[in-house]
């Protein structure tokens, strides 16, 4: 089951992954360059900025998660587009 952000965890990290989302939502123009960019477009239209905030930081520590757990890059896939692969 997913859940939100919660405040089991450490009150420092929450506060670092709150600041990333919002300096992400300060710069609309770079948002296409993100594989989650669409999800965000989208998601703007529909939340107020602080919901959308706490949404990205939700998004934005489930990939960080993920990253550490698999040890994969983050956007693999996109990084051979990119590269011609």
């Amino acid at each position: 089951v997913l859940e939100p952000c919660s405040k089991r965890g450490s009150r420092y990290l929450r506060m670092l992954f709150v600041q990333a989302a919002n300096v992400v939502l300060m710069r609309p123009h770079h948002w296409p360059g993100f594989s989650f960019g669409d999800w965000l477009a989208r998601a703007a239209t529909r939340m107020h900025r602080n919901k959308l905030a706490i949404a990205l930081t939700n998004k934005l520590a489930r990939i960080t998660w993920s990253v550490l757990r698999h040890g994969t890059p983050f956007d693999a896939q996109r990084d051979e587009v990119m590269a011609g692969v």
